[in-house]
């Protein structure tokens, strides 16, 4: 059988040279090159959601890929596709590069310029582990097939919009409706999901800050299983210990959870970090709160610019949720969409703290009366969002998991980043 070869090449001249030598290799298939990371993760998505079969044996990354880091992007693949065996092309064959490339997920190294016997002799290998591996796929528990859970990131346009309550109630939702959901605090000075739940923890995310290979034990220490269901992985206790949780460790951190949980929902607060700015250009989804008012529509309006210079996340992928609507409001939801280019969610969020501030003061967000006019919103808006799951039998809305919006990687691409 012909092993199946996936190049990942974005400068021309390499493309040229990386599949005329992938051509002449015995039993090789090339398949069409992909051009840059997003388009690498998109395919393996697509081809992953059909079978494991349909994957390629071995992908072979250039090192100028971009615009993610190859070894950032090698480590998405190793743990989103573990069937796939990666082959990373760098014209640093140091010591020191080899042993990152295999900490990151590696397979196999290959140096510029490239041989064709260095290079024979390493997809031969690759492809080798890799069918292993597909051999023994589904007898072991801690092997993931799949394309990866949907992960939502709620950020506030300010301080108390709602965020918080916005984010525990979108997983609450999606988790009761049968599909794993982990809930994590990413506001890392000052998250308050801990309180909002009523949880005496000892682990957080900051455990996991400094860990370079998260395999599933290590992530279910780290985690809290909440009453609900939920689990919960929750911001240090001690605010200056978030300092320790960089953007790099945030990509392992959301990808290991996206690996083994349906839905993702990150709380990031309203100040935005190197962590923050991490986990919402990952996300499929990224949820803006916002109130009805002046102040914190204008600070929408900065934060959609913000993240759209810094090419995190473009205006019209981002979902603003009108939080404390009401109709006598001078701001209405049309005017917030105007104003900031987003799209607006359908569902408002009504005005009626009375109805939260018992939950809120016990810590008991979770038990929030089922009546509730603002519960009913937020989990309107979980269906909206595609985060509950459909009944059997219904036709499911949104897109599918092979459809999925994994658009982190393609804002920066569209954007020339």
């Amino acid at each position: 059988m012909p092993t199946r070869i996936l190049p990942a090449v974005g400068d021309a001249d390499a493309v040229r040279s990386i599949t005329t030598l992938l051509s002449q290799l015995p039993d090789a298939e090339p398949v069409a090159p992909v051009v840059d990371s997003t388009q690498l993760v998109d395919t393996l998505a697509r081809l992953a959601a059909e079978s494991v079969d349909e994957l390629p044996e071995v992908v072979v990354v250039h090192e100028r890929i971009g615009p993610v880091p190859a070894l950032e992007l090698v480590r998405e693949v190793a743990l989103r596709f573990p069937a796939v065996g990666v082959i990373l092309v760098t014209s640093d064959a140091s010591p020191g590069l080899f042993q990152a490339a295999m900490d990151y997920g590696a397979r196999g190294l290959v140096a510029l310029p490239l041989s064709y016997e260095e290079l024979a002799s390493r997809v031969q290998a690759v492809a080798q582990w890799s069918v292993g591996v597909r051999r023994h796929l589904g007898t072991g528990g801690d092997v993931f097939t799949g394309v990866g859970g949907t992960v939502v990131t709620v950020s506030g346009a300010k301080g108390g919009v709602g965020t918080t309550l916005t984010a525990v109630q979108l997983a609450l939702a999606a988790q009761t409706s049968g599909r794993a959901t982990a809930l994590v605090d990413m506001d890392l000075q000052t998250g308050d999901i801990a309180s909002y739940l009523d949880v005496q923890f000892r682990r957080s995310v900051a455990d996991l800050a400094a860990i370079t290979d998260i395999s599933p034990r290590v992530l279910a220490d780290a985690v809290f299983r909440h009453d609900s269901g939920l689990a919960l992985l929750l911001a240090p206790g001690e605010g200056e210990r978030g300092e320790d949780v960089t953007d790099r460790a945030v990509r392992q951190i959301v990808s290991a959870l996206r690996s083994r949980y349906d839905v993702v929902v990150i709380d990031c607060g309203a100040q935005l970090g190197g962590a923050g700015a991490a986990a919402v250009e990952m996300a499929d989804t990224a949820v803006l709160v916002a109130t009805p008012d002046v102040i914190a529509v204008r600070g929408a309006k900065r934060t959609v610019r913000m993240w759209d210079r810094l090419q995190i996340r473009k205006a019209e992928e981002t979902t603003i949720v009108v939080n404390r609507h009401s109709r006598v409001t001078e701001i209405q939801p049309p005017l917030i969409q105007k104003i900031t280019g987003t799209r607006v969610a359908r569902t408002s969020v009504p005005a009626n703290f009375k109805e939260l501030q018992g939950a809120v003061d016990a810590g008991r967000l979770h038990e929030l009366d089922s009546k509730s006019t603002v519960k009913q919103a937020l989990w309107a808006l979980a269906g909206e969002l595609g985060l509950v799951k459909a009944p059997e039998g219904a036709q499911k809305g949104g897109r599918s998991r092979g459809d999925r919006g994994a658009v982190s990687l393609r804002r920066r691409r569209e954007a020339g980043g």
